[in-house]
């Protein structure tokens, strides 16, 4: 794929609408779209100067078919840093075809998906986290997804990075220099004080590797197992969260024999919730189906909500399930249900697996606390989205992770009594790591990969 050739692609959303947007990128587009837009005050829009708009008419196949406007940018100052057209005509679905088909046979290809926003990471114009957070811009559920998608599109967690790598970077070459010259003293820093910055920036690093938490909840969801042995009202509680009847309720145990998945926001985060089979010994082949879901959803899940029937005297299904969950990795939360109920179970047995939060899916009762509870488990009311870097998704967090195992590494050899030029190998895996994170350095799979999960047009 030639990156330098000219593009076109309609970048709104397919469909009827008040207008439509097409655009064209790339070496050349601007004699090309005046093949088909001619603006009426008589220029061409490769005469224009950059950051420009001007009325004209739009043609196809040699008939006009519209009028709009077309917006000049000249590079570098563009979204992707190339020249680039955007025609703006009226949205319905056949006339923007037109004009992307008018584009095309005027000497441009088809745009591949995210490949606007690839060009504009090829040609410095954002680091690889801006790029991710274009896509989370577009995909945001939540307000503070928003927020927090606006911030790194900024480049406020690109920054950061620049900032960790800057400092890595006067540490290696205080490392460099002693390799170098070992008995000249020419060395920038003590093999204390290089000690002393390495822990500092492993410090610094830590905090922004812990933001992790926050990121994944506000941004991608937090996989939310509810669970617990039949009919103790978990998909009671599913609809309750959900606001709808979204599974089926019945007093007939195991009426749910596989997942009910649904994306919900609570508050500041978004629970990707998985309603679950009820979990017990059975015979029927399709409910046992459901149950090893359901176990193995408990082992893959970040949250669950461990359902109790505390209308209704434990049982050894209860005990079983209670010790199930406590081999578990997953922040559990217990919830006993059916609080409108006289209580016959006995509480004090859940204490071993958390605090349990008393409710009732049929009156409502008691959600605003398993809500604050959620809350208290997966955010920081001190973040201000706006400003604060967070790690927003898997990949920051493993290229983070693995620069920040790299200088522990380094640290931990010093404190061993190695010389310094032991410790600068792992220092500069650490430095490769930092540019794997914004793209100075990663693969072309991986930003393909990225780059991929955009929409054609952006």
């Amino acid at each position: 794929m030639n990156l330098n050739e000219p593009i076109a692609a309609i970048s709104t959303p397919y469909g009827r609408g008040g207008i439509a947007v097409i655009r064209l990128s790339g070496e050349g587009v601007l004699p090309l779209a005046d093949r088909f837009f001619l603006p009426a005050k008589g220029v061409k829009l490769c005469d224009l100067e950059g950051n420009t708009t001007v009325y004209g008419h739009i043609f196809h196949n040699g008939a006009e078919i519209d009028d709009g406007i077309a917006a000049v940018f000249r590079a570098p100052h563009s979204f992707t840093g190339e020249d680039t057209v955007e025609i703006s005509c009226h949205g319905g679905i056949v006339l923007a075809n037109a004009v992307l088909e008018s584009a095309i046979s005027s000497g441009c290809r088809y745009a591949g998906a995210g490949e606007f926003t690839k060009r504009a990471f090829l040609n410095g114009k954002l680091s690889l986290s801006q790029a991710e957070a274009v896509m989370g811009l577009i995909d945001a559920v939540s307000e503070e997804g928003l927020k927090l998608s606006s911030a790194q599109a900024r480049g406020v967690l690109s920054s950061k990075i620049d900032a960790f790598r800057s400092r890595l970077t006067d540490i290696i070459a205080s490392v460099y220099a002693y390799i170098d010259y070992p008995d000249e003293d020419l060395a920038d820093m003590t093999a204390d004080e290089l000690s002393r910055n390495i822990s500092l920036l492993l410090k610094d690093m830590k905090v922004l590797l812990g933001t992790y938490r926050i990121g994944r909840a506000v941004c991608e969801g937090i996989v939310t197992a509810i669970a617990g042995k039949p009919n103790t009202g978990k998909s009671s509680v599913l609809n309750r969260i959900l606001g709808k009847e979204r599974a089926i309720v019945t007093g007939i145990a195991g009426t749910t024999r596989d997942t009910v998945e649904e994306t919900v926001n609570i508050g500041k985060i978004t629970l990707r919730l998985c309603d679950t089979a009820g979990i017990r010994g059975t015979d029927d082949m399709i409910e046992k189906m459901g149950v090893e879901r359901s176990r193995k959803l408990l082992c893959d899940a970040e949250l669950i909500l461990a359902v109790f029937d505390s209308s209704q005297a434990f049982d050894g299904e209860d005990y079983e399930f209670i010790e199930t969950l406590k081999e578990t990795k997953a922040e559990i939360i217990p919830i006993l249900n059916k609080s409108d109920l006289p209580t016959e179970a006995d509480v004090s047995l859940i204490h071993s697996i958390g605090k349990p939060i008393c409710l009732s899916a049929v009156t409502g009762e008691g959600f605003d606390k398993l809500y604050e509870k959620i809350s208290e488990l997966f955010i920081s009311e001190k973040i201000d989205y706006n400003t604060t870097p967070v790690i927003a998704n898997a990949r920051q967090y493993a290229a983070l992770s693995a620069a920040c195992e790299h200088i522990e590494t380094a640290e931990k050899a010093l404190a061993s009594g190695f010389t310094q030029d032991v410790a600068g190998l792992d220092l500069e895996q650490a430095l490769q790591r930092l540019a794997d994170f914004d793209g100075r350095a990663a693969s072309s799979e991986i930003t393909d990969c990225i780059f991929s999960r955009f929409c054609v047009g952006k």
